[in-house]
C-alpha cells in the first residue's frame, strides 16, 4: 500500500541505479508533482511510445519508488503513483560512487530540461505577482570543500524549515533547484 506521499526516501544503491536514467527521473518527478497517471498519459507528455514508458515505470516500481494504483483504471489502463514525496541523496555517504555520479548526472539533465521548459512555457505567462517574487540567480564563489559542505547544510536547513510549515491560503507549489559544485579550473 502506498503511503500518503508525504514521506521522503533516502536512496540506496539500487534506487540510485534506477534513477540514473533521466527519463525515469522525469517520470518520477511528474508523478510526484501531478499525482497518479496512466502509462498513456505519461507517454504522451514525454513523447515516448507506450512500451518505453511502461518499461521505465516497471523499473521505477522494481526500485520501490512508485507502485501501480490499483484503485484506478483497469488491466488495460494501468495507473501509477509515487511512493515518496522527495528523494534524498548525499554523495558523501553513498557506498557506490559510480551510481552516485550517474544519479547526479541524471538530476542535472532533468533540472536542465525543467529550466528550459520554464523559460519557454512558464516565464512568459507567469502572473506578475509571482514573477515579481521569483528568483533566477547564479552565483560564482570561491570556497573550500568544507565551506561548500557547510553552505549545503545551511541551505538544506532553510528549505526544510519551509517544507515543515503548513501551507497558507494562496500557496502554490514552488520549485527550488540548488546545484552546488566546483567549476573546472579553466571555467573559473
Amino acid at each position: 500500500m502506498a503511503d500518503d506521499g508525504t514521506t521522503d526516501i533516502t536512496l540506496d544503491t539500487a534506487a540510485l541505479r534506477v534513477l540514473a536514467h533521466p527519463t525515469r527521473l522525469a517520470l518520477l518527478n511528474r508523478l510526484r508533482q501531478q499525482g497518479p497517471a496512466t502509462v498513456r498519459q505519461l507517454a504522451a507528455h514525454f513523447e515516448l511510445d507506450s512500451g518505453a514508458a511502461s518499461y521505465h515505470l516497471r523499473r521505477l516500481a522494481a526500485g520501490g519508488l512508485i507502485e501501480e494504483d490499483t484503485e484506478r483504471g483497469t488491466k488495460r489502463d494501468r495507473w501509477w503513483r509515487a511512493l515518496h514525496r522527495i528523494s534524498l541523496h548525499d554523495p558523501a555517504t553513498s557506498p557506490d560512487a559510480a551510481a552516485s555520479r550517474a544519479y547526479a548526472q541524471a538530476v542535472a539533465l532533468a533540472d536542465g530540461e525543467t529550466l528550459r521548459r520554464v523559460a519557454a512555457e512558464v516565464v512568459p505567462v507567469m502572473p506578475d505577482e509571482w514573477f515579481a517574487v521569483s528568483g533566477f540567480m547564479s552565483y560564482m564563489l570561491r570556497l573550500t570543500p568544507g565551506e561548500l559542505d557547510a553552505m549545503k547544510g545551511e541551505l538544506s536547513r532553510v528549505v526544510e524549515s519551509y517544507r515543515e510549515r503548513e501551507p497558507a491560503d494562496g500557496a502554490e507549489r514552488v520549485a527550488v533547484h540548488l546545484q552546488l559544485f566546483p567549476l573546472l579550473a579553466d571555467e573559473a
